[in-house]
């Protein structure tokens, strides 16, 4: 028993002396070490505040900046991570750390599939100068005020003052219409007059009305005027203008003025804005068999 314990302390002591002289030998290589994984801690920290700063110049959104900063930064401490382990002589750990992170970021990428294409979804968004926080825009049927845009969706504010989140890759795989992109929109409007009105007055009318109430259209020769169809009550015709805008909303307010406008006018010149209108005609020619009103009559 003796014997016993002497031979494994014997060991035990051996292996520590082996231990401390492998540590001795590579003391050079993990001071080394040590000082590349702090000069990788200082370069990202450098390194986030500089790709923070050139992100905000291209990106108005501050959390994709963080974000990119963010990434930057672990990148650059990886780097040092796997240096450091190549001067200690640890590349096996190095394969077996690689060779997990891959594992794991397989399986991260499709358990978060779809937050993962709301995030990259968001930063092409970000990127895009199309599309600007404060623009007003039209998607996925939904036409508001574009009131952020971050790593996972895009919130609009509608006419109604109701905010709309929807999600980033919904954005990016549909058509946008963005009113802001230019300073200027056409206004439509659609209106019937009598039968009985003088067709000529009515259009000169309507022309002069819209050149009158709006500073942008300069003389009702910049109005566009067309009859469209003969209609069931009315004679209808379609109006178009330039305005400038650059929301829905200035479109809606410029509309309602001309609607306003035109009724006042028309008004004012006798011309008639019809009903619909149904006529039924009778014209007392109806027949009517005696014989058959009279057994009717003692039937009831």
């Amino acid at each position: 028993m003796e014997k016993t314990l002497t031979e494994a302390f014997n060991s035990l002591v051996e292996k520590l002396e082996g231990w401390l002289s492998a540590i001795i030998q590579n003391i050079p290589n993990l001071v080394l070490a040590i000082l590349v994984m702090i000069v990788a801690y200082f370069v990202a920290k450098y390194t986030r505040k500089l790709v923070s700063k050139l992100i905000e110049k291209k990106v108005s959104q501050k959390s994709i900046s963080t974000m990119i900063a963010k990434v930057s930064a672990v990148i650059v401490v990886l780097t040092g991570l796997f240096l450091a382990l190549g001067i200690m002589n640890l590349s096996k750990m190095l394969t077996s750390l690689l060779a997990g992170a891959g594992v794991a970021g397989l399986a991260v990428g499709l358990a978060l599939q779809g937050t993962l294409s709301n995030t990259f979804a968001g930063i092409v968004l970000s990127f895009r100068k199309k599309i600007q926080i404060g623009n007003w825009v039209e998607t996925n049927g939904y036409s508001g005020e574009v009131m952020d845009i971050n790593l996972k969706d895009f919130t609009l504010k509608e006419a109604d003052n109701n905010l709309v989140v929807i999600p980033n890759k919904m954005i990016l795989a549909n058509p946008l219409k963005n009113y802001s992109l230019t300073t200027r929109m056409r206004v439509f409007l659609e209106c019937g007059v009598g039968y009985e009105s003088d067709l000529e007055k009515v259009k000169d009318l309507t022309k002069q009305t819209i050149a009158d109430s709006f500073e942008q259209v300069e003389s009702p020769k910049d109005v566009e005027f067309y009859y469209t169809e003969f209609g069931d009550s009315s004679i209808n015709f379609l109006c178009r203008f330039w305005i400038d805008a650059e929301s829905m909303l200035e479109k809606l307010k410029a509309k309602t003025t001309a609607i306003i406008e035109i009724k006042k006018a028309f008004d004012k010149e006798g011309v008639n804005i019809p009903f619909p209108i149904r006529t039924l005609e009778f014209n007392n020619k109806l027949t009517f068999d005696e014989k058959i009103l009279n057994q009717q009559f003692v039937d009831n």
